[in-house]
């Protein structure tokens, strides 16, 4: 592998490509906004939430597009969050004024993605645009959004933090939390508003097409991995982490290397589904593996007894007599 002139290690790869500035800022933004949809993640994946999540992602198209009309890249973050946050109390509202989930996560999806694209059809880009919005831009983060990036993720986190007990509680039990005296409508609208600024963060990285795959693959992979639930979200935070840094560095390896340019955040999503691939085979192993223990320690069957393990009846003795 070959950087110019000079061959490239995996070492330069996986270390030495974070030196460059637009790769640090990415690497930054990335690793903060994996933790984050790690811990939240979680909490979707207990909640059975990915549905919503993914209704959220597209409710912050709209909003992205119209802060893009107006304020340029630098009305991107403040249009997707008042998108974002509206339309998490919208789906909070509704599933609690007696619609059904599916539909309200529909209506909301279809009115608000039909928005967006209206917006970003009236620009003169209009296939530049639309491609940045649902795929990303990781690798071209502005220095100056990069605080508010980690700032908005990390508001996210501290939303969830003080909650959190009360979050588990009600996604084991929700009427215990209610009789315990938890608000179920305040819980509601505190998770979808950290979902949906991890998706407002998110969006404006690796794009609203790419997101629903950051928030959900890292919880789905901390239940394969542990059965202890406070270990959940570590584990999670730990595998999003990971999964982020050795994507940008297999995209940098691939361009550099191959001179195969590949999108970073499109790369990004396959490390984790590929993460998740190769847990669910080993967790499969395993599985296997303790199932042939446990048969082995507890020996073969006893067999069943003659008139139990023939199902036919026979008549007696003194039947067949007459």
């Amino acid at each position: 592998m070959r950087f110019g002139d000079a061959p490239v290690s995996l070492g330069d790869v996986l270390f030495g490509a974070f030196a460059i500035p637009f790769m640090g800022r990415a690497l930054v933004v990335m690793l903060v906004l994996a933790l984050v949809a790690g811990v939240v993640g979680v909490l979707v994946n207990l909640r059975g939430l990915e549905f919503i999540s993914d209704g959220l992602t597209h409710a912050v198209f709209p909003g992205l597009a119209i802060g893009l009309a107006i304020g340029g890249t630098a009305g991107l973050l403040p249009g997707a969050a008042i998108a974002a946050l509206a339309g998490a109390v919208a789906l909070t509202l509704l599933a609690r004024a007696g619609v059904t989930s599916d539909a309200a996560i529909a209506i909301v999806l279809t009115a608000t993605f039909s928005v967006g694209v209206i917006v970003v059809s009236r620009s003169d880009d209009y296939a530049g645009e639309l491609e940045a919005l649902l795929f990303g831009r990781v690798l071209t983060i502005p220095p100056a959004e990069v605080l508010p990036l980690v700032l908005v993720s990390l508001i996210a986190l501290a939303a969830v933090a003080v909650t959190l007990k009360q979050q588990v509680f009600r996604a084991f039990d929700a009427r215990a939390s209610r009789a315990a005296g938890d608000s179920g409508l305040t819980l509601d609208l505190v998770l979808n508003a950290a979902v949906a600024l991890v998706v407002v963060a998110a969006a404006s990285t690796i794009g609203t097409l790419l997101v629903l795959a950051l928030l959900i693959v890292p919880g789905a992979v901390s239940r394969l991995v542990t059965e202890r639930l406070w270990w959940l979200f570590p584990a999670a935070a730990a595998f999003a982490a990971l999964g982020a840094w050795l994507g940008l560095a297999a995209g940098f390896g691939m361009s550099v290397g191959a001179g195969l340019e590949l999108p970073a955040g499109a790369t990004i999503v396959a490390v984790f589904v590929l993460g998740y691939g190769l847990v669910l085979f080993a967790r499969w192993l395993l599985d296997r593996r303790a199932a042939g223990d446990n048969r082995a320690a507890i020996g073969p069957e006893p067999a069943e007894p003659a008139d139990l393990a023939d199902p036919v009846i026979r008549p007696s003795a003194a039947g067949e007599g007459r």
